[in-house]
């Protein structure tokens, strides 16, 4: 039985649910999403509510179940509050800027890195040492942030690179000299 596919995801105002054979459109103040629905799960939106059901009772389909509905209620906050990542750099003369649709990045490399920031993004950059990556679509934040922390991940003995706000990152002791 699977508590998160049977849970009912409550339509906030503002937000309107289309649901379509096999296709499920969710439209809000920030923007329209777009998901595929499987012929085994069925979704209904009916008073305020989106409902998600399994067709049988196989494996595949009892995990697909709980993976829509999660997919559904993240389409749901992204098109009504959005999503946002936040990244630290840490560094000296480690720094980014943005430079009209792109994120150049100063990593100790011998040239800047330029990120070329994807549609439906948003990048705003506060500080040179702190980068906000904003949207509706949770997976394409997620991954957005991703790529650019993996430009230089954070490195074990100074912490030097690019983490997320409040990521800890274990440190290591380093040489101990000659006795």
């Amino acid at each position: 039985m699977s508590r998160i596919g049977n849970r009912e995801l409550k339509i906030p105002t503002g937000v309107e649910v289309t649901v379509q054979p096999n296709n499920v459109i969710v439209k809000g103040t920030k923007g329209q999403l777009e998901q595929k629905i499987p012929n085994v799960i069925k979704v209904e939106a009916k008073d305020g509510v989106v409902k998600t059901t399994r067709v049988n009772e196989v494996k595949h389909t009892k995990q697909l179940h709980g993976t829509i509905n999660s997919l559904i209620q993240g389409m749901i906050q992204g098109v009504s509050v959005g999503f946002k990542k936040e990244l630290e750099i840490s560094g000296v003369g480690y720094k980014a800027n943005l430079q009209g649709d792109k994120l150049m990045l100063n990593l100790g490399f011998s040239h800047p890195i330029e990120y070329h920031i994807p549609k439906g993004i948003t990048l705003t950059v506060p500080k040179p040492t702190q980068i906000t990556v904003e949207g509706i679509s949770k997976q394409l934040v997620g991954e957005v942030a991703a790529n650019i922390r993996n430009f230089k991940k954070p490195e074990p003995y100074k912490g030097k690179g690019i983490k997320y706000k409040n990521e800890h990152i274990i440190r290591k002791e380093g040489k101990s000299a000659g006795k």
